[in-house]
């Protein structure tokens, strides 16, 4: 099973709780795998309500006696050990915990053993991570992916005074993440969501080629006035892992070039391969003044855009280069070697929805050739029989 996580209201643990609940989770089945944990302060109420033009699920989680200290990391960890929730569960959930007493740590300058969670230390936020990890295990799901998160923005008050949305601890939790502010002057994403969508998955993009097989949607506690504030999930049926199409978030970079001598573009494009670029492309085009040119196109991971951008400037005659956020969609791969009479050849293999595609590397191939006077399509066929 694939979980689809659709966050353009954000994502909160009782989000996450409610649309698990919406796709199909079963209520009892949800209350009877929570008796594992070593907490009983509480009752779970589920209601059908609306959120702007949304009907959802809200789940709560009702605390029968309010805790006054907040339990520590140390304190959840060995909680979370001695209970008898199923081993990955168990896992994850002391993975989120960590998640968010690193984050906690590092924003107040103290060391993860040391973090004492305060509202998220409390019952509630518990069974919010834990449950919601239960509801995924009962769902059957095995593989996650999300759209960026929509954090919100403006200021909001918690026990450490008024901080900026996102606060510090969700800025934290989101590293590696691709987020976005939109909607109402509010928080839409909280530390306890961030850490559990984290944790599952680091694959963020549009939503991938799925067959869906239920869609949910989980309700906030906020209303805000015009505005759906809902978490979207949708449940597919698992296919092969090896064919199931991945999605991410990258940057595309664009550069116009009209003036540079043409013999520096074999520099510039490795250059930017031995940076980190995914893929560099040359596209002839005009250019003003109808002068004859190029759009030179790098595709980069988040966190290398900033050199590769340098790298351009650097080794280019460009004045300017336009990014964007861009989602892509690619097919699993991995390599094999084959052995041949002549020497060793890898092979791409492309786990496609059709069954796998081979690609014999071509460079392999031309060393062969050169290496026994064979024409290189000889080489490439005699692999793909091989092969076959």
């Amino acid at each position: 099973m694939h979980l689809h996580f659709d966050c353009f209201s954000g994502v909160s643990g009782d989000m996450i709780l409610g649309a698990l609940v919406d796709a199909g989770l079963s209520p009892r089945a949800l209350r009877k795998g929570l008796t594992a944990l070593p907490v009983s302060d509480y009752r779970l109420t589920i209601s059908k309500v609306r959120r702007g033009a949304i009907h959802a699920t809200k789940v709560d989680v009702v605390i029968a006696r309010r805790q006054t200290a907040p339990r520590s990391w140390p304190r959840i960890r060995r909680l979370l050990a001695a209970s008898r929730l199923p081993p990955w569960v168990k896992t994850q959930s002391l993975a989120v915990f960590e998640r968010i007493a690193d984050a906690e740590g590092a924003v107040h300058g103290q060391a993860p053993a040391k973090v004492h969670f305060h509202e998220l230390g409390m019952t509630d936020s518990l069974v919010d991570v834990v449950g919601g990890l239960l509801g995924c295990h009962a769902l059957g799901a095995r593989t996650f992916s999300a759209t960026p998160v929509n954090v919100g923005f403006g200021m909001m008050k918690s026990g450490h005074g008024v901080l900026p949305v996102p606060g510090p601890a969700v800025a934290a939790l989101a590293k590696g993440c691709p987020i976005y502010s939109r909607g109402p002057e509010m928080e839409l994403t909280t530390p306890t969501g961030m850490a559990l969508l984290t944790t599952l998955t680091r694959t963020f993009g549009h939503l991938p080629p799925i067959v869906t097989g239920a869609v949910g949607y989980g309700a906030g506690t906020a209303n805000p006035c015009g505005w759906s504030n809902v978490l979207r999930v949708f449940v597919s049926a698992a296919a092969d892992a090896d064919a199931t199409p991945e999605t991410d978030v990258v940057v595309q970079l664009d550069t116009g070039i009209d003036d540079m001598n043409p013999q520096l573009y074999d520099a510039v494009m490795e250059r930017l391969f031995a940076g980190g670029a995914l893929d560099v492309s040359v596209t002839p085009t005009m250019m003003k003044r109808q002068r004859p040119g190029v759009l030179l196109t790098v595709l980069a991971r988040p966190e290398e855009a900033g050199a590769l951008t340098h790298t351009l400037f650097r080794e280019t005659t460009t004045l300017g280069v336009r990014s964007r956020f861009v989602g892509r969609t690619t097919l699993a791969r991995s390599m094999r070697t084959v052995r041949l009479p002549q020497g060793r050849v890898r092979v791409k293999v492309v786990h496609a929805l059709d069954g796998p595609q081979y690609r014999p590397e071509y460079q392999d191939c031309r060393a062969l050739a050169d290496k026994t006077g064979l024409p290189v399509r000889d080489i490439i066929d005699t692999v793909m029989r091989k092969l076959s």
